[in-house]
């Protein structure tokens, strides 16, 4: 494999910018590329930037630049991308399907370590490595992560197989470690495998064995078990660096190593079994390689370099065209990529055991491919991109693929059929045949589901031509053969593979049923036939008819359409079926019944209510009722009796309807009674049994149950009573013999004498079985009886009373047969006669009256005319002499020959009568000589000569007229003949009449008229032959002018007249024919001009068509586009000469942009590919904005040249941003420079230098400071603002160095001076380094001084530790108290120096005894040193507020050190609490050490809590009235204020047992602000007070969160707090953790102990309560609206009705807990609640009345 560099993505920078991610998709379609920003950037397939997505941080309060993207991973659907990040966290983005759908995170996975790489591998889930060694899964769809395992050390890469079954991880101490989620068979084992030189941070696992590189400069090749098998040092290679990166190709037979400037490329020889390593792909400057990302189908690779660039490479062995329609890529040896070069759709080709791939070919009208390898074959449908990989020996290219079948590829080879269902990996089946006809082969695969069934699988085919194999493919075995008596030319199984339809040559449809194995001829005369798709429906014709069978379980049931044509398809779409019947001229759609279909696929699945429910909306036709009757089938076969029921109701059934209704009532009973459906009853079993006529099982099921006589009533209710006495007899039952009788008289009751006799006989009661027989009117039954027994044959009387019985019922025979037994001869003779008995009557007369033979032979034979048997009769008649009747008889049974054997022996004259009715029958059957003869005998010559006439026979009917007629006669009887023939439309025998007359004109003119030319051509041809050319001109002119032009132009032809052809061809604008006979008859030059005719009148693609098909577009192009034809030269160049285009483009361009239309030419230009013609015309027209937007998009090399002007023009309009952005663009800084610097703008040109070519900045500085100090320009406000703007851009060193540079030389203004020397120091101070501050502030410093600023000026030098030079500027300022304070505080050594002189200022100054009134702080300071703080503070107090409540500040400071807080409190109490910013922080001290106090969780607390309410609001009350009013310093003081007043109510209310309520309210209402209180404190308060006041569910919920708050603390971090309790409330999920919990052990244990007891407990619910907002009740914020209720002054719950309002904007109360608390403090005169009411009142502004109000 070769990298071949394609193109750059994204190009490097100057610095370090790293790449540290890159992924593509699953789907090849998007590569996500990481940049150093911390951006996703998406790009498409091609390369082509789409999108980005700006990552986040795991807190924003972090900052983007805390942590680096380490791992990207498309998921496998590539919708999502996953990001592993080094603020420990994981956040999976989703993307979505099309470029620019919005970007969400729909997943985050939170981790106790940096996340260090990551994978995502195909149907698994992420897999991530940590810093502390973990490798980690992350479930996606659980959003939960586990780990997989835990090594020691950090891990450095991660990887997978190329299946993606199995991980392999690197880790910092060079261990490699394997894991598997599917060893896949291989047996590999699991754990660390080996143990690299260096840690392996390029790692690959590839299909033989695992590379691994490192710092060390080897790349080094492990087996399956790590054993070293291959080495490539590269150690001594100065060149070389470490390797950073590795990248397996995704069929795992490639890798891709980098480092510095270079990829190293090894591919695996499956021959030599080792890595080869190619010629390594070395580029210049592109720095190291830190990612690297195959593209998943192998065709692409790219690389992401230290310096932000990625580059893209392309990776094949080679490349082919295969058709001129597909691109073969092949990328690995047993892979290849294979693209639609018209659709751009791919498929990979890969072979799933590593061969490589020989050979790839498409076939099946481009739709499938097939592949050989060494061992194995590849198949695929492009479409659906299925694949399958066979084994498959070489049978040198012999094999014929048939792909008829979407599902499957059938192969035929040497007699041999293998089936390859696409997407599976083994051969489906293999038979034997020799017929590969599609029509002859049907396979079915899972093509409609079926209940019950999960893979069906079925093939039929042809063994010989007469028999078809069916066989199920899955499991390999015959499921039968059907042996058919004719050649089969055509068979299809079902969907289901259970019906079988073949057709055999003589177009005989036939159904086999495979499951009964029974066959059935449904149809003759079958021309089509097909199944209906999704249903077995069948739709066949039969000559004129379409035939439908709806229900196929019922083919006598067919539904028949005539229809004109032949039916050519079955289309179904939409839900309607349509069958299209071409007649010819037009296609006719005949809509099938799609209720009746749905039928057939509903009981196909299973679904009887919906086929019900489709039967329910039809009428009852004689399909309907088949379909009735198939659903009562199978829902009885199903047990499901209730749609069985409606069925049989349907069809009118009544009887089976009632009796099922009876069974559901049974089964209902027993369901209800003993459980289950009811079905398994044995009554029910027995009575299902019963409706199906199987009553030996009925029996059998009542027997088991012990029920005989239920057994016996069965059968004596269906009249069985033989059945019922043989169980009786079986079971000995006692009343056998009862039973026998009644059935006798049940027999005789109902008059079944016959049935009764029955019984008799065989009691051996012979004459009452004969007397029952006679009653029953069995007088046969009788005589059989008799017969049998010869002591009832002697009896007379009784053969004589049967005998008359006998000829009463007309048994004439058996009665002649009973005489003849008692030798009554003359009896029973007449018996024969009258029962028509004449054989026996015939042997009796033989023997007993011969004389009557002859008389009963011709009686026999006129018996036997009458009933028809007319030849069977001519033996008898013959017998019997009677010779005419025999001659009839043979005549009316058509049997000529003996009719004519008889007549031969008869008269003349009575045998020419029946001469004429012969000779008809021989006429008719064209035995038209035998015929002449008989009607010669009969006299009759004139019927044979129209015999012969109506036969055509007309030489021997004119020899027959000429022996017997005149000339003239003859002549007039043929032309009238002839003139009747062609009036009945039988125009051949007409001219045969006239020919044979020599009448040939009048054939002619007869044709003539009948315009059958043909035939008049023909008989001028013959009999005119001089006529014959005008005849054909004459001819051709009167078709023309019947537009009948094909005939006209044979006749045009004929004539020699082919310019007559084209002239008719073209007036009727028929320029197909006209060309065809121009070039058939004219030549070159006359089809070239009818061509341009052609062309010109057509226009369009027509005439493109026309001209390419004749190679005459090019002239005809190059024509219209001198012409200005553009138009028509588009169409012509489009369709057939695209590489005239161009050319058409820019000739269309240039005259667009004559006419002034630059819009239009611009398009024609980018499309003639002269982009920068469209550039120069609009910068020739001064359109910037259109000449950039050309050159940016389609001539990058001109956006430079388009910018600079625009600039240049912009700088002459003084639209100097405009044109700064031109040239950054264009990247030109330095021209940007120029411009400002000649404009005199030199602060612009400073920024734009320094931002983009600072190289150059400090020649541009000092030519600026040069022309700032030499013109008058100069002075102390551009210095300040230069150096602000040297500050801004963080350039603090010419900052500084501007500052310094305001002199007195360039301002008198000491405030500024002052100003700038301080700001020069401080950023000194701030930015520059100790050695170059101190410079600084030893410049400054004196300068201050000098100007009076002593104290900016100490400062400054104690910013720099410069302690004596601060003391002395202080000294020198009088300002000794700080110099005393410096010299105490930080340099103790000068305090005596500074004493000294501050002794000397005293006594300079004459103040020596004064000094502690004159300089109070410094006596305020002695007391503070002292530690005397009330004299201090007594002091102070005389003195200003700032002055007291500093010293105020320092005692409270002093007190909170030595943890008095109470104190503290207690002074800001006494003195009040001022708003200086300064104090901020003691505040919150302590408010924070009183939150945190213990034991204020009582009644007796309230005077802490009313104090520290107190303090805070007098802070708010000051702050309102200072600047720092409304800042968020306020706010979190009034919010602490809140909590105060909450907790000195809480405190007041306790002392009351009405007020408990409250008490709880408030409790609850504080875990809004866990933020500021003790979590954990605040959630154990709340859950002890709501125990106590019965609120179990809340006291619950809250001590379950104290205990999880107590567990977060102890493991410091929130990371495993679960919130779902608290969703939709306004209680903090992130609150600061406290550093140690607040209770003690043992109320913690006690606490613990609580929540495990009551969470056993069924009736407490881990709920918080919810109001009437559908929200918790003490949240703030409704959960559906978000609108916010304020708080109750009084509970802190939310007011929501019965609002009761204060003063003061925003402060309300419920009037409920208003009144609550206003009457305990009436009725205890409660001191406390007074006070409480008492601050609302000063707090909330007016009181509400004090008494019960409801208003």
């Amino acid at each position: 494999m070769q990298l071949k560099h394609m193109k750059t993505l994204m190009p490097p920078q100057e610095g370090a910018a790293k790449v540290t991610a890159m992924a593509w998709s699953s789907n090849n379609q998007k590569l996500a590329v990481c940049t150093s920003d911390r951006v996703v950037v998406l790009y498409d397939e091609a390369g082509e930037r789409r999108d980005k997505f700006a990552t986040k941080p795991i807190d924003s309060k972090y900052g983007k630049k805390s942590y680096m993207v380490k791992g990207l991973a498309f998921s496998p659907d590539s919708t999502r991308i996953a990001v592993g990040q080094t603020d420990n966290i994981i956040y999976v983005y989703k993307i979505g399907e099309e470029w620019g759908d919005k970007k969400v995170i729909c997943n985050k996975f939170v981790q106790q370590s940096a996340v260090t790489c990551l994978i995502w591998p195909p149907d698994q889930n992420i897999i991530f490595g940590l810093a502390d060694g973990k490798v980690r899964l992350a479930n996606a769809k659980t959003n939960k992560s586990s780990t997989i395992y835990a090594a020691d050390t950090y891990v450095v890469s991660i990887t997978a197989n190329p299946s993606g079954k199995g991980i392999l991880s690197g880790h910092a101490d060079g261990s490699i470690v394997r894991y598997f989620f599917d060893d896949e068979g291989s047996g590999d084992s699991q754990g660390k495998i080996a143990v690299h030189p260096c840690p392996p941070y390029a790692l690959a696992w590839a299909t033989n064995s695992i590379i691994a590189a490192g710092c060390d400069k080897r790349i080094l090749a492990y087996g399956r078990e790590g054993r070293v098998i291959q080495q490539f040092d590269y150690s001594r290679d100065d060149d070389e660096h470490e390797f950073t990166t590795a990248v397996c190709s995704p069929s795992g037979q490639s890798i891709v190593v980098g480092s510095y400037d270079r990829l190293r490329v090894f591919n695996w020889s499956p021959r030599k079994a080792c890595w080869d390593e190619s010629k390594p792909k070395e580029i210049s400057n592109l720095y190291t390689i830190t990612a690297l990302a195959w593209r998943r189908d192998g065709s692409r690779l790219v690389a992401g370099t230290l310096c932000g660039g990625v580059e893209l490479f392309d990776c094949c062995l080679r490349r082919s065209i295969y058709k001129n329609k597909f691109e073969m890529t092949y990328v690995g040896l047993s892979q290849v990529i294979v693209r639609n070069l018209s659709t751009g759709t791919r498929v990979v080709l890969k072979s799933y055991y590593g061969y490589e791939v020989d050979e790839v070919k498409i076939l099946g009208q481009d739709r499938y491919l097939v592949a050989h390898t060494t061992d194995t074959l590849i198949l695929g449908d492009l479409t659906t991109s299925k694949l399958s990989e066979v084994p498959w020996q070489s049978t040198g290219g012999n094999e014929k693929f048939y792909f008829d079948n979407e599902n499957v590829c059938m192969i035929f080879n040497a007699g041999e059929l293998s089936l390859v269902e696409y997407g599976n990996n083994e051969i489906l089946g293999c038979v034997r045949t020799e017929f590969m006809n599609p029509h002859l082969i049907s396979v079915r695969l899972n093509e409609r589901k079926q209940r019950g069934v999960d893979d069906n699988k079925k093939m039929a085919y042809l063994i010989d031509l007469k028999t078809v194999a069916i066989m199920d493919l899955t499991f390999g075995v015959s499921m039968g053969q059907v042996s058919h008596d004719s050649k089969i030319d055509w068979l299809e199984l079902n969907e289901t593979g259970r019906k079988l339809l073949f057709r055999d040559k003589r177009l005989r449809l036939n159904l086999y049923d495979i499951e009964s194995q029974t066959r059935t001829t449904i149809l003759n005369y079958c021309s089509w036939v097909q199944w209906v798709p999704g249903s077995d429906v069948v739709v066949a014709q039969n000559r004129g008819s379409l035939c439908i069978w709806y229900n196929i379980d019922a083919p006598e049931r067919v539904t028949m359409f005539p229809i004109k044509g032949d039916i050519v398809d079955l289309d179904k779409h939409d839900g309607k079926t349509d069958v299209i019947v071409n007649d010819g001229i037009s296609t006719v759609s005949y809509t099938l019944d799609e209720g009746l279909v749905e039928f057939g696929t509903a009981i196909d699945d299973g679904d009887y209510t919906r086929a019900v429910a489709f039967l329910e909306g039809l009428e009852m036709s004689s399909e309907i009722e088949a379909m009735w009757k198939s659903l009562s089938r199978l829902s009885l076969e199903a047990q499901q009796l209730h749609i069985a029921e409606r069925c049989f109701a349907a069809l009118g059934d009544v009887s089976k309807s009632r009796y099922l209704r009876e069974t559901n009532k049974i089964a209902e009973e027993a369901a209800k009674n003993m459980g289950g459906d009811g079905f398994q009853h044995y009554k029910v079993r027995a009575r299902m049994a019963i409706l199906d006529k199987q009553f030996k099982m009925a029996e059998s099921i009542f027997l088991e149950q012990n029920n005989i006589n239920e057994a016996m009533e069965m059968y004596q209710e269906m009249h069985k009573w033989d059945d019922a006495i043989e169980v009786a007899e079986a079971k000995a039952h006692p009343e056998l013999e009862n039973l026998r009788r009644s059935y006798y008289q049940w027999l005789m009751d109902t008059n079944q004498e016959e049935k009764a006799g029955e019984v008799k006989e065989r009691e051996g009661d012979y004459m009452a079985a004969i007397q029952l027989y006679m009653k029953a009117n069995l007088p046969a039954r009788a005589a059989r009886l008799a017969t049998s027994n010869e002591d009832l044959m002697s009896n007379s009387e009784l053969i004589s009373r049967i005998a008359g019985a006998l000829i009463k019922g007309e048994f004439y025979e058996r009665a002649g047969d009973l005489y003849e037994k008692i030798r009554s001869s003359q009896k029973a003779l007449e018996c024969y006669r009258k029962g028509k008995a004449f054989r026996r009557a015939v042997d009796l007369a033989r023997y007993a009256f011969p004389s009557d033979v002859v008389k009963l032979e011709e009686e026999w034979g006129d018996f036997l005319v009458s009933q028809k048997q007319l030849d069977a009769a001519i033996n008898h008649y013959i017998e019997a002499g009677a010779n005419l009747k025999a001659v009839e008889a043979a005549i009316n049974s058509r049997q000529w020959t003996k009719a004519v054997q008889i007549l031969e022996l008869q008269d003349s004259d009575m045998s020419s009568k029946y001469y004429r009715k012969i000779a008809q029958h021989y006429a008719s059957v064209g035995e038209f000589e035998t015929a002449e003869r008989f009607y010669v005998e009969a006299e009759c010559t004139k019927e044979a000569i129209d015999m012969y006439n109506s036969a055509g026979k007309w030489e021997q009917a004119h020899r027959l007229a000429t022996t017997c007629m005149k000339s003239e006669d003859v002549a007039v009887l043929y032309i009238t003949q002839a003139q009747n023939l062609e009036a009945q439309g039988k125009f051949k025998e007409a001219e045969r009449l006239f020919i044979a007359v020599d009448e040939p004109d009048l054939a002619i003119t007869m044709y003539k008229k009948l315009k059958m030319y043909n035939d008049m051509i023909r008989l001028v041809k013959h009999h005119h032959k001089e006529l014959l050319q005008d005849t054909h001109l004459h001819l051709a002119q009167e078709l023309q002018g019947e537009s009948n032009f094909r005939q006209a132009e044979y006749h045009y032809l004929e004539a020699k007249d082919w310019k007559g052809a084209i002239n008719m061809y073209r007036a009727a604008d028929m320029w197909d024919e006209a060309y065809r006979v121009a070039k058939n008859n004219g030549g070159q030059n006359a089809s070239k001009q009818v061509a341009y005719l052609w062309a010109k009148s057509l226009g369009g693609d027509s005439a493109v068509k026309l001209l390419t098909k004749f190679g005459l577009l090019e002239a005809a192009i190059d024509y219209a586009a001198e012409n200005c034809a553009f138009e028509f030269a588009f169409d012509l160049a489009r369709t057939a000469m695209k590489n005239k285009m161009p050319d058409i483009h820019l000739k269309h361009a240039m005259y667009l942009e004559d006419e002034g239309k630059f819009k239009e030419a611009e398009q024609a230009f980018i499309r003639a590919g002269k982009s920068k013609e469209a550039v120069l015309m609009y910068v020739h027209n001064q359109d910037w904005d259109s000449a950039q937007h050309v050159a940016e998009e389609h001539d990058p090399d001109s956006v430079a040249d388009v910018l600079v002007g625009q600039a240049r023009f912009a700088f002459e309009e003084k639209e100097y941003q405009k044109a700064e952005s031109f040239l950054l663009r264009a990247q030109r800084p330095e021209l940007a420079v120029k411009y400002y610097k000649d404009a005199s703008m030199w602060q612009d040109a400073l920024r734009v230098c320094k931002e983009y070519i600072p190289h150059k900045l400090q020649v541009l500085q000092d030519e600026y400071d040069r022309e700032m100090m030499s013109k008058s320009t100069r002075g102390a406000d551009t210095l300040i603002q230069q150096a602000r703007e040297w500050e801004s851009s963080g350039e603090y060193i010419r900052a500084v160095e501007c500052y310094i540079k305001v002199t007195p030389k360039v301002t008198s203004d000491a405030a500024v001076m002052e100003k700038c020397w301080v700001k020069a120091g401080e950023l000194a101070l701030k930015f520059l380094g100790p050695e170059k501050a101190c410079d600084v502030v030893q410049m400054v410093g004196p300068r201050l001084v000098d100007i009076k600023k002593y104290n900016a000026a100490a400062e400054m030098y104690l910013g720099v530790d410069m302690i004596k030079e601060a003391i002395d500027a202080f000294m020198e300022g009088e300002e000794w108290n700080k110099a005393k304070k410096v010299a105490k505080e930080l340099e103790p050594r000068y305090e005596p120096y500074v004493d000294e002189r501050y002794k000397e200022y005293l006594r300079n100054q004459g103040k020596a005894d004064a000094l502690a009134g004159v300089d109070v702080i410094g006596a305020l300071d002695m007391y503070v040193d002292r530690g005397q703080w009330d004299k201090c503070l007594e002091t102070a107090e005389q003195q200003s507020p700032k002055v007291l409540h500093k010293y105020v500040a320092l005692y409270a400071t002093h007190l909170i050190k030595d943890r008095k807080i109470e104190l503290a409190l207690d002074l800001y109490v006494k003195y009040g609490a001022p708003p200086n910013p300064q104090n901020f922080n003691i505040y919150k001290r302590i408010v924070s050490e009183i939150l945190n106090m213990h034991d204020l969780h009582k009644a007796e607390a309230y005077r802490t809590w009313a104090d520290l309410r107190t303090m805070l609001f007098d802070l708010c009350e000051n702050i309102v009235k200072s600047s720092e009013a409304n800042s968020p310093q306020h706010e979190e003081f009034e919010t602490m204020l809140l909590i105060a007043h909450y907790y000195a109510a809480r405190s007041a209310a306790m002392s009351h047992k009405s007020l408990e309520s409250v008490a709880t309210k408030l409790t609850v209402s504080l875990l809004r602000h866990t933020d500021i209180i003790p979590p954990d404190k605040a959630f154990y308060e709340a859950g002890i007070i709501c125990k106590a006041t019965g609120w179990e569910n809340m006291a619950f919920v809250f001590s379950n969160r104290y205990l999880d708050i107590v567990e977060a603390i102890e493991e410091g971090s929130l990371d495993m707090l679960d919130n779902s309790d608290f969703q939709e409330t306004d209680i903090p999920f992130e609150f600061p953790l406290p550093e140690k919990p607040h209770l003690s052990d043992s109320l913690h244990e006690e606490v613990k102990e609580w929540v495990l007891a009551v969470s056993m407990d069924q009736k407490v619910e881990q709920v918080l309560p919810t109001d009437e907002r559908d929200t918790y009740e003490a949240s703030l914020i409704a959960a559906n609206t978000g609108i916010r209720s304020l708080p109750c002054v009084i509970s802190g719950y939310p007011v929501l009705r019965n609002k009761l309002e204060f003063k003061r904007p925003g402060k309300a109360a419920n009037k409920d807990d208003w009144n609550k608390f206003l009457m305990a403090t009436k009725v205890s005169h409660s001191t406390e609640c007074q006070d409480v009411l008492k601050f609302i009142g000063q707090w909330c502004g007016a009181t509400p009345n004090p008494s019960y109000s409801f208003q």
